[in-house]
């Protein structure tokens, strides 16, 4: 079991058997030979869906990344009405200009899409996996995947933010004047001796609680009903006079017909 000349024909048999491209996700994988399909153009694109989940699985990505992408390129197959192997740079932008035109996406969002089918495009026109092959033989010279998403037609990412104007996070020169002039509210009500002083003081230090510290997603809202907060005198419970204290109202859900309740 150990002669050098038997492990070479092993080798050999092996090798013959899976052959030079039969990676994991190859097409000779994927398509059943000798069968007859009803519909072989369908029995083709389910081959290639299946083989692209075999590659990205041995990637070591998860399924709630390998389905949303996979639902992507149906999605595109029926908006071109075409096989992957008829697709063209002219349904890329014909698609991108419904999404931008008549779903009206945002840049991030459409440029995430045309990163999902790049990858399907370079993953079936890859001569690895001989998936340009399997659609020459089964429907005739010519008709094979070609590369759709090019410099030219797809959004390339720029900027560090593409979202909103208005939800774009603050830089630290901004948040400086910003903490300032939370302060100077709180000089400007003290030295006008009215009202708001100590409302000022509580927003003041909370906006630096809330920088210093962090706001996960799940305690924002929490923050937020931490402002209304309301600053008031209270008889001491001792009847020594008064004290100057805080109570922070959180507003708890509402009943059908009512206002916000206090828990």
């Amino acid at each position: 079991m150990h002669d050098p000349t038997f492990k070479r024909l092993r080798f050999a048999r092996l090798e013959g058997w899976l052959g030079r491209g039969d990676l994991a996700a190859a097409a000779r994988l994927e398509l059943v030979s000798g069968v007859v399909h009803l519909r072989p153009e369908d029995a083709m694109f389910e081959a290639m869906l299946r083989g692209w989940q075999a590659q990205q699985v041995a990637r070591g990505l998860r399924e709630d990344t390998i389905a949303p992408r996979e639902r992507l390129v149906r999605r595109f197959a029926a908006f071109a009405n075409a096989y992957p192997w008829q697709w063209g740079p002219q349904h890329m932008d014909e698609w991108t200009l419904s999404l931008t035109g008549e779903h009206h996406l945002a840049p991030s969002t459409i440029r995430g899409y045309q990163t999902d089918l790049r990858l399907f495009s370079e993953y079936v026109t890859d001569g690895r996996y001989g998936w340009a092959t399997a659609c020459e033989e089964a429907f005739g010279p010519g008709m094979h995947p070609v590369a759709i998403c090019h410099e030219w037609n797809t959004i390339a990412h720029l900027n560090e933010y593409e979202g909103r104007p208005e939800g774009r996070p603050m830089t630290r020169e901004e948040l400086q004047l910003f903490l300032d002039f939370a302060d100077d509210q709180v000089e400007r009500a003290v030295s006008s001796k009215r009202k708001g002083a100590l409302a000022a003081y509580r927003d003041a230090t909370l906006f630096k609680v809330v920088y210093g510290w962090g706001c996960a997603a799940p305690r924002r809202r929490s923050w937020i009903w931490s402002t209304s907060a309301v600053i008031r005198r209270r008889r001491s419970s001792a009847g020594t006079g008064c004290c100057m204290f805080g109570t922070a109202k959180r507003c708890g859900a509402s009943r059908r017909g009512g206002a916000t309740s206090r828990p």
